[in-house]
């Protein structure tokens, strides 16, 4: 069912990457002895334990889901044993009660045949990014199972992402538009001028199809829906694990109701305290970085990209830019690098292949295989519910002027990404400003903060400023980084998801600055 107006009212990258193995790594993680963990001094007196997270007592009305979920995201035959049901919940639009109805939220469980039943489950939230339900499909059918031998995981779709009810209110010609950064507008010539004028023609529609309730999508929103997940369940108490701009929802929810958090993981956080174009190049040397790692691995297999895979995929790109590429735009093509770059890989070199024999085929002139990735992955991230939200939680963009000039300047700092990731700073542009969510100022709980070096969804930078409010509240934490290219870690790494169950057991943390192999 579509979202209705009636329905709802009613209702540091380092030569470390040079070294990423074909696949998981099982090695044990490096601890890095650092000063104190968190934002404490080491003492001798131990602190109280937190609570632990309870089994749902009124559990939702569970169906099996496995093969249409893994078949639409393209993750092909579910591994043995692997179990993904669905559920949907009822979630006031607005919980302090400023606009009246609820809408549909959506939930995804993954479980294996050995997963305990006397375990409470993880709750997971990838916020905008993409689906949570996709990010756990992913870490379900990837090459990382050990979290999920030890207890189920549960992941609740974002307002108008997934399968929460969704949004339709883009025009057809401004969705195909942003999603092309303008490059194929009628009549434009200033691809930065065409995407300030889209954006302000999908800011109009969204704004009054969704009206009264288009300031209901922001971070806070989303953590009164896990709230309600809580409540429905009848505990006191949730494990929470927020990847990527979900960590912005987790530590709303922990701010707004933090007496009910038994466990906070934050896996690859987008960036706290910074504007659009700070987080923009943040996740522009994530995603050069990845490009750098996939290019070895890809020299390395001797894909069909030749001797210099990232010159190749540059001079696609470019290709793609001016139209040599047919109806494939540049920012087309990135979408498709980028989703699959982050994706998690069981068989990785299979995976390289894959994407460079797409690549390599669609420089000659086959775009079939480069079309379909770029279908999928577009599916994943650019919905209308996706625009919403990232627009919602955005801070200040740039004017186009500075666009213009990140153009030339990001154009050549980053040859892949970019000019593109420029031109896409103006799809909020008309968006109206909102004041960030303000962060929590205390916790009762310690928190694992995971990082990659070559994240290209949020970049690598996000995991110091999470940690340093963290210290500024007072919280005991501590930061892990895998060496491996990917996003987000829990779904690639068995060493950081080992951390996590020994942490999600009895609030264990690892050493401040254990480093994961790739």
């Amino acid at each position: 069912m579509r979202w209705t107006r009636a329905v709802v009212l009613a209702t540091t990258l380092s030569i470390m990457i040079a070294g990423c193995g074909a696949g998981p790594s099982d090695r044990p993680g490096v601890a890095v002895e650092r000063e104190h963990v968190g934002g404490h001094p080491t003492t001798s007196v131990a602190p109280a334990p937190p609570p632990n997270a309870e089994l749902p007592k009124t559990d939702l009305a569970w169906r099996d889901c496995t093969t249409p979920t893994l078949d639409l995201l393209g993750l092909g035959p579910a591994p043995a044993g692997l179990v993904l049901d669905c559920a949907e919940f009822s979630t006031p639009i607005d919980a302090g009660g400023a606009v009246l109805g609820n809408f549909r939220a959506a939930a995804v469980r993954a479980r294996l045949t050995q997963t305990p039943t006397d375990v409470a489950p993880l709750v997971l939230t990838s916020g905008a990014d993409r689906s949570s339900t996709a990010t756990l499909a992913g870490l379900a059918a990837g090459p990382a199972s050990a979290l999920l031998t030890a207890r189920p995981i549960v992941a609740v779709d974002r307002r108008g992402i997934g399968s929460s009810q969704a949004i339709d209110c883009l025009p057809p010609d401004v969705r195909k538009g942003l999603a092309e950064n303008a490059q194929f507008a009628p009549g434009a010539t200033d691809p930065v001028e065409a995407m300030t004028l889209l954006s302000q023609n999908g800011t109009i529609a969204c704004r009054d199809f969704l009206q009264p309730y288009e300031g209901t999508f922001d971070a806070p929103h989303a953590a009164d829906d896990l709230e309600q997940l809580r409540r429905q369940w009848q505990v006191d108490h949730i494990a929470l694990l927020g990847t990527g701009n979900g960590a912005k929802v987790a530590l709303s929810y922990a701010r707004k109701y933090g007496d009910h958090v038994a466990r906070l993981v934050l896996d690859s956080p987008e960036a706290v305290g910074t504007d659009a174009t700070t987080r923009a190049e943040q996740q522009l040397e994530g995603a050069e970085a990845a490009v750098t790692a996939f290019a070895q691995r890809c020299t390395g297999i001797r894909c069909s990209l030749g001797p210099d895979p990232r010159a190749a995929l540059t001079d696609l790109v470019n290709r793609a830019g001016s139209g040599g590429l047919g109806d494939i735009s540049a920012n087309a093509l990135l979408t498709a690098v980028t989703g699959f770059l982050g994706s998690p890989r069981a068989d990785q070199a299979t995976r390289i292949g894959e994407l460079a024999d797409a690549l390599s085929a669609a420089g000659r002139g086959d775009r079939g295989a480069l079309g379909t990735l770029i279908q999928r992955e577009s599916s994943a991230i650019r919905t209308d519910g996706q625009f919403v939200n990232r627009c919602t939680d955005s801070q200040q963009s740039p004017t186009p002027s500075k666009v213009k000039e990140l153009m030339g300047t990001w154009g050549t700092k980053y040859p892949v990404f970019g000019k593109a990731a420029a031109v896409a700073l103006m799809d909020c542009a008309a968006w109206p400003v909102a004041t960030a969510p303000p962060l929590p100022e205390k916790f009762g709980i310690p928190v694992l903060v995971l990082g990659g070096i070559a994240d290209p969804v949020v970049g690598n930078a996000g995991q110091a400023t999470v940690t340093g409010a963290l210290g500024k509240a007072g919280a005991r934490y501590a930061g892990l980084s895998w060496q491996g290219w990917g996003h987000p870690v829990s779904t690639h790494s068995s060493c950081a998801q080992l951390s996590m169950i020994d942490y999600l057991k009895d609030a264990k943390l690892p050493a401040d600055g254990t480093v994961c192999p790739a």
